[in-house]
């Protein structure tokens, strides 16, 4: 039974438990019998007359753990318990232990409904899901919303690879259509697309490819030339790759861990009338000071390359501006524009450093003031179009000027695992012409 053990991998972030933490004294060969109860249960791992000796309760509790975190990955149970308790009945084993999983599967088809207010807009949301269609963690899930603007569908279909739920495969069909008032322009997707994620040493992968129609058209009378020069429809199929590789303990206010994501995508090998090649990354490093203070500090890039003599489709550029790049402008007002429409940029970079500490005099230690943190920042960034002619000495010559940048202060609160809500007072610095 012990032999058909997999090697356990010594460490756990979630458990707190290290490959150092686990003391490991020496023991002679002799192996000896003795009760349960009150006492650690040991296994032995005899590797070239050199034996490994650690405490088989806490490796049981480990690997219980992990199974009951990929159960519940698997998104079919409504709930997963473990019970861990000695073995017993007729083919009990000496010192043994028994593993039990109680689960609660959830319901064969589930459905859901909610409104949902913002950008000017209500909208009606309807849910259908199937989590586990073919009996192996298969899911089927539609989704409409209609609003009092925009209507919007999706279908998708998400297989994974049994025994190995990191690996799977995904089929989506959807309509989709965003208003975007920085640049008077509203978009309406129509596509289909399929990807694959697998895991590799240390790092996801996401292969995909999107087909996808595209219609273009002005938001406003008042929309400038350069927008509606953009309006009408296009189509682009496009192979895309993305690498990730995530350390931190949280993705909404990290102490600890690091952040690589780099994506690249190519259209028009495979048809469509958009040909390009794009890359982007974003980095994140995170570390804890003293006081419960972290420091955190990210930056952010990419390039957008037209394939051919055809110029670049005002969806396919880069935006920059806004709480969620350089605080102190407004969403997506950095950059080139056309009288008063924002026409976004083919390369652009960003960066930031944020100090979080507690609130001044830790109102509510222990309990929902832990939820609030003291927020410090600084952000710059810029963006613009580049002559691919001028060599990247003149690229980065004009990536460094006109930079925008900002600082200030404010509370963060971390609304559980989903969101997080700021109120900062901003200060923004070296504003160009046209930025709002």
């Amino acid at each position: 039974v012990l032999q058909s053990l997999d090697p356990l991998p010594m460490q756990g972030p979630e458990l707190g438990v290290h490959a150092d933490d686990i003391e490991t004294p020496e023991m002679e060969q002799e192996s000896k019998q003795e009760v349960l109860e009150n006492k650690d249960v040991w296994l032995k791992l005899f590797l070239s007359s050199s034996f490994l000796s650690v405490s088989l309760s806490l490796l049981v509790m480990k690997r219980a753990h992990e199974a009951r975190q990929k159960l519940l990955r698997l998104g079919i149970f409504r709930q997963v318990e473990v019970v861990i308790d000695t073995s017993q009945g007729v083919d009990a084993l000496p010192n043994g232990l028994d593993v039990t999983f109680e689960v609660t599967e959830l319901r064969r088809m589930t459905g859901s409904y909610n409104t949902m207010v913002g950008n000017n807009e209500g909208s009606m949301v309807l849910g259908l899901k199937l989590p586990n269609v073919f009996g192996r963690a298969e899911k089927l899930t539609f989704q409409f919303s209609y609003g009092t603007k925009e209507t919007s569908y999706g279908l998708s279909f998400f297989k994974p690879q049994p025994g190995h739920f990191e690996r799977n495969f995904a089929v989506n069909f959807y309509k989709v259509t965003g208003q975007f008032p920085w640049s008077s322009l509203r978009e309406t997707d129509r596509g289909v697309s399929t990807e694959f994620s697998f895991p590799l040493w240390k790092t996801n992968h996401t292969l995909k490819w999107e087909g996808v129609w595209r219609e273009l058209g002005c938001l406003a009378r008042t929309a400038s030339f350069a927008v509606r020069e953009e309006s009408g429809h296009s189509l682009k199929s496009s192979l895309s790759h993305a690498m990730v590789i995530d350390t931190r303990n949280s993705t909404i206010l990290p102490r600890r861990g690091a952040l690589l994501k780099i994506n690249q995508e190519l259209a028009g090998y495979t048809g469509g009338d958009a040909s390009f090649l794009k890359e982007d990354f974003e980095l994140q490093f995170n570390k804890r000071l003293f006081w419960d203070s972290v420091l955190s500090a990210s930056l952010w890039g990419g390039c957008l390359l037209p394939i051919g003599d055809k110029p670049t489709c005002i969806a396919d550029r880069f935006y920059l501006g806004g709480p969620t790049s350089v605080r102190g402008f407004s969403m997506y007002s950095i950059g080139p524009q056309s009288e008063g429409d924002y026409l976004g940029g083919e390369v652009y970079w960003a960066g930031a450093v944020h100090l979080y500490t507690p609130l001044p005099f830790r109102p509510g230690k222990g309990g929902f003031g832990d939820l609030f943190r003291t927020h410090f920042f600084l952000n710059a960034g810029n963006l613009c179009n580049l002559n691919y002619g001028d060599g990247p000495r003149a690229h980065l010559s004009k990536l460094a000027e006109c930079i925008r940048w900002s600082y200030g202060a404010g509370i963060v609160l971390r609304l559980g695992n989903i969101a997080r809500l700021e109120l900062n007072y901003c200060i923004p610095m070296g504003v160009q012409s046209g930025d709002r």
